[in-house]
């Protein structure tokens, strides 16, 4: 058998049976595919499509590229994870895994690098000096007998095949397919061994289902392959049209993470970590009922027991204590990467905020260096935008709108100028929509 054939064999529409994928994806993990092929598979796959088999056949082989994760006997029923198919100023894992860990519930978190425009749990993670995202298994152990949490990436051993493809996603325009999404979230989630599972499928502009039908039929294949997996599996979809939350930009997220510890983040960024995070207190049997499951997030968030919780897990992963500690309780600001230069953006006119268009926010900002081009780009953490208005809300002629931090001395033209076309002004108050959440799928 070879590549070629195979990369040909999609090329021109037809399926592929069981073995040239498994094949396929030995090849692949072996290091006897060229770049250049595995690109070329990416894109048949793209335009050509799948069927339900093979789907099945990709997300089972890629579970079994590697090792799995093993844990206690006694951790089963507790253990649990939660993935975003990524969205602009989503940093609801940083205060999510902490809280549900602070319910009694086990957190493995195999996180991900910024992927297309959106921001990585990783990149955002790694703005804390010292913070660890290599962990081998025993550590990851350790991480949560003792702080309930861990947040890592990939170690070379864990589902090999999707890391590689991750990458090479992420710079062959093939990012956005609900077949690849489907194989790479649920391999991953699979080989951690956990139990249950939330999944937070975006919907909107600046995520990979611009509608709600697309998002519905992602969700509907996650959640699918996800129970065939033997996981108890829900899917939130929420909007993802303007940001979510007030920060957008790696270390700017984590100031807002933190805040949101400390149970001081904004409306919207609350109400996704407290759904996420009743789901999985109800599915794990933590909770009676989903409000139940609400109350005892937040009140996490209150006490102070998230916070507790984040500050164990930054200490087993290799941050120092003094660091921890002043990034939980004393100048957060202090701790992590400052920009160069910080530059007002000023409303053009008075009325209502009609919009803000995440996706042009995201652009500026990774074009800026928030995100990355090619695999091997390196992120510039301090870049991002502040808001100080949300959608709805009446503002002022010469109001400043919102901040954006750089590191270049001039903003080129073209950035700075699709940054102040992205808010829009009515002179009426427009109807909004309250919550984020559209739709649960079980």
């Amino acid at each position: 058998m070879r590549i070629a054939d195979v990369i040909i064999k999609k090329r021109d529409g037809q399926d592929l049976t069981d073995e040239e994928i498994k094949f396929f994806i030995k090849e692949l993990v072996d290091g006897r595919l060229e770049g250049s092929q595995l690109g070329a598979m990416l894109m048949a796959w793209y335009l050509k499509g799948m069927n339900a088999r093979e789907l099945s056949t990709l997300t089972n082989t890629m579970t079994f590229s590697g090792e799995t994760l093993s844990w206690p006997e006694e951790w089963k029923p507790v253990l649990v994870d939660k993935h975003s198919t990524g969205g602009v100023g989503d940093k609801i894992s940083l205060i999510l895994a902490p809280a549900l860990a602070a319910c009694g519930l086990k957190v493995p978190m195999v996180s991900g690098r910024g992927l297309g425009f959106t921001g990585g749990t990783l990149d955002k993670l790694e703005t804390i000096p010292g913070f660890k995202v290599d962990l081998t298994l025993e550590q990851m152990q350790q991480c949560l007998a003792d702080s309930g949490c861990c947040i890592c990436g990939q170690t070379d051993t864990l589902v090999p095949a999707d890391r590689i493809m991750y990458a090479t996603r992420d710079i062959t325009g093939t990012v956005d397919n609900a077949n690849f999404v489907t194989a790479s979230i649920i391999s991953k989630k699979a080989a951690e061994n956990v139990s249950a599972l939330v999944l937070d499928v975006k919907v909107g502009r600046a995520s990979f289902s611009p509608t709600l039908a697309a998002a519905r039929h992602l969700a509907k294949n996650l959640v699918g392959a996800a129970r065939d997996q033997g996981m108890s599996t829900t899917a939130v979809l929420t909007s993802m049209d303007h940001p979510l939350g007030m920060m957008v930009g790696n270390s700017l997220e984590v100031i807002e993470a933190i805040s949101g510890l400390k149970g001081n983040g904004p409306e919207d960024l609350n109400e996704l970590v407290a759904i996420q995070g009743a789901l999985l207190l109800h599915s794990t049997g933590k909770a009676t009922n989903i409000a139940q499951g609400r109350d005892l997030i937040l009140e996490t968030l209150k006490n102070g027991a998230a916070l507790n919780r984040f500050e164990k897990m930054l200490i087993n992963q290799n941050v120092q204590p003094g660091v921890a500690y002043e990034l939980c309780h004393g100048n957060v600001e202090s701790v992590l990467p400052k920009e160069k230069f910080s530059s007002p953006l000023v409303t053009a006119a008075s009325g209502y905020v009609a919009d803000l268009d995440a996706l042009a926010i995201a652009q500026v900002c990774g074009a800026l260096g928030a995100a990355r081009a090619r695999a091997s780009d390196v992120i510039l953490p301090a870049v991002g935008v502040q808001l100080n208005v949300k959608v709805g809300q009446a503002v002022h002629e010469g109001q400043v709108w919102g901040e954006l931090k750089h590191e270049c001395e001039h903003v080129p033209k073209n950035l700075w100028d699709k940054l102040q076309d992205a808010i829009s002004i009515s002179p009426q108050q427009q109807t909004t929509q309250v919550s984020r959440i559209l739709e649960i799928i079980q």
